[in-house]
């Protein structure tokens, strides 16, 4: 039996259980499923002699799709360091929608959560990824058909010229239809300095779909939180149809030199004591200059030692071992420029 995730109720139930007490609600457009219903109507089992009575008790771990979202969540937390806040919403979000399913057992009707959302953070902070688990998560609960994140900018979306701009943008709703669309650098889209820009189109579009297809489609908009602001408060009829805010942080300097472990193991390599000291001080450089991306810089940064650490191998003239291969020395970190002069070339 797993251990059930400390913040979904329930976890998987014993073998017994789910054959004879267990339900697994159907995702919407799986083979031979029924709808769910429309957002107007609320969403409950069809089938009235399905529902429990009022009087019974549920087990939420029952719910064999909480297993889903229990390992769901496992990954999130094994891939990113830190973002305790963005975590906790997202299991908020995972157990309202257990709650949703399991309502729906005693025929309640309800609205059907809206789950259009704003991610706003830095580059690099974990983004593209939480939008990526989300996707997974509300595919197990029977929210979306599909476990899939089709990823736009303002280009994908903004025509050149007069009638180009609709056909671009109905193109990516297609695309995305029965999953979940992940707008990044969304404010983009909102331009006022120029009255002729195509981008309002786009935002009209967006804001007729997120309305008539929420039983089908997820909007998630991301990008910088000043520009963000902006744009939400430049569109109040946007800003009112998305339920859920989330603030990603920039990472500390201690996540920053976790996160940069973890992808050194990850690639079968491993800093020696000399190098996580080295990168430590690197990365306590590289935060107060221009252009820093977070994980994203952790991750260029690491490429640049591999290729270091390569070139030092290849001038030892010498047959290499499996340590030598797999070991990130101090000098593959002091190579970078950040340790020269300010004045000197951009931080590498």
């Amino acid at each position: 039996m797993s251990t059930p995730h400390p913040a979904v109720p329930g976890g998987r139930a014993p073998a017994a259980d789910r054959a004879g007490n267990g339900f697994h609600m159907h995702r919407p457009g799986a083979m031979n499923a029924p709808s769910r219903g429309s957002a107007a109507e609320g969403s409950g089992p069809e089938d009235a002699a399905d529902h429990l009575a009022d009087d019974a008790l549920l087990d939420l771990s029952t719910d064999i799709a909480g297993k889903d979202v229990e390992d769901t969540l496992a990954r999130l937390d094994a891939e990113l360091i830190g973002l305790a806040n963005v975590k906790r919403r997202v299991r908020e979000i995972a157990a309202l929608l257990l709650i949703d399913r399991a309502r729906q057992r005693f025929g309640l009707q309800a609205t059907r959560p809206t789950m259009h959302m704003s991610f706003t953070g830095g580059p690099g902070t974990g983004k593209t990824t939480v939008a990526l688990r989300m996707a997974e998560m509300l595919h197990s609960l029977g929210y979306i058909r599909k476990p899939k994140v089709h990823t736009v900018t303002r280009d994908d979306l903004v025509g050149q010229f007069i009638g180009h701009t609709a056909p671009k943008t109905k193109e990516a709703l297609a695309k995305a239809a029965g999953g979940v669309l992940f707008i990044d650098e969304a404010y983009y889209l909102f331009r006022p300095e120029n009255e002729r820009d195509y981008g309002q189109e786009v935002i009209e579009i967006l804001l007729q779909e997120m309305e008539n297809e929420r039983t089908s489609l997820v909007v998630i908009f991301a990008g910088y939180p000043d520009r963000m602001d902006t744009f939400f408060s430049a569109n109040p009829g946007l800003s009112s149809r998305v339920a859920h805010h989330i603030e990603f942080p920039d990472y500390t300097h201690d996540e920053l030199l976790a996160i940069a472990e973890l992808m050194v193991t990850q690639e079968n390599f491993h800093f020696d004591a000399a190098a996580t000291q080295a990168f430590s001080q690197y990365l306590r450089l590289r935060m107060v200059r221009p252009r820093f991306a977070n994980a994203r810089s952790v991750r260029n940064a690491l490429d640049r030692c591999r290729l270091r650490q390569a070139k030092r191998l290849v001038e030892l003239h010498r047959p290499l071992s499996r340590t030598d291969l797999i070991t990130l020395t101090d000098n593959d970190v002091y190579g970078s420029s950040v340790f020269a002069s300010p004045a000197e070339v951009p931080a590498t």
